[in-house]
């Protein structure tokens, strides 16, 4: 049976399998699914740890596979320079973002709306304008409480798939992948953050839980920035209409 039909329990995989056997499992996802889709198969890149995990895993099975990172007037210098480099590597990386004039604080007001305004638009405007059929996400159901019920194969949208190919990993297999393929990766890690997003909202934090300096002192500490949980196909068919 094919791992895009698998039913199989992500959190027992999580024990389950052992490292090799994730990659292995990841690696086979992505073969899948690109033979399902080509090139209509895309990788958003969030310049994480985990997209990065997941970007290098995908140009290991089919060098040709195209990515998209979406971007914000937000992002810490480092991310930004970070992603230059990243695109001078990967011309086939495109980059997103959303110069619509909000009020500077919004993330602090109303910071559901200030994410759907620079993060979620623009990703449904990469779905649209390269024809993405599937995308691929670094998505992990270990790394917070909002990411426990996700699967590896999932159409939240009709007619567009969402592969998870590493959802089944721990934080610590992820540094352990990065590190034995030599991955490079965004510089704030060295400065002690976990999870990274724009800077305004993102802070340093010794918390067990991986997401918790995401959004401090607002309704959405630790959550999402909606790109998973939002419409993607939704907005852009009646946007086409």
């Amino acid at each position: 049976m094919s791992l895009l039909d698998s039913r199989e329990n992500v959190i027992e995989l999580v024990e389950k399998l052992n490292f090799k056997e994730k990659v292995d499992r990841s690696k086979e996802l992505i073969r899948q699914a690109y033979d399902t889709y080509g090139d209509s198969m895309v990788v958003a890149n969030s310049l994480g740890k985990d997209s990065v995990a997941v970007w290098d895993l995908a140009k290991k099975v089919e060098p040709r596979i195209r990515g998209f990172i979406v971007t914000t007037r937000f992002k810490p210098p480092e991310t930004i320079q970070f992603m230059n480099e990243e695109v001078s590597l990967y011309p086939e990386l495109r980059v997103f973002r959303n110069d619509t004039q909000i009020p500077r604080e919004l993330y602090l007001s109303h910071p559901d709306l200030c994410c759907d305004v620079l993060k979620v638009e623009p990703v449904r405007r990469a779905i649209q304008e390269m024809n993405v059929a599937c995308w691929v996400t670094g998505l992990r159901c270990t790394e917070g409480r909002t990411r426990a019920d996700f699967k590896e194969v999932e159409e939240r949208d009709k007619g567009l798939i969402k592969l998870n190919p590493i959802l089944i990993w721990t934080e610590r297999e992820v540094w352990q992948y990065l590190a034995l393929n030599g991955v490079r990766v965004n510089p704030l890690y060295a400065q002690g953050y976990r999870s990274l997003g724009c800077a305004p909202c993102t802070k340093i934090t010794t918390d067990n839980n991986e997401r918790a300096g995401r959004w401090v002192g607002t309704s959405k500490c630790g959550g999402e920035c909606g790109i998973h949980t939002r419409p993607l196909v939704a907005v852009r068919e009646s946007a086409c209409a």
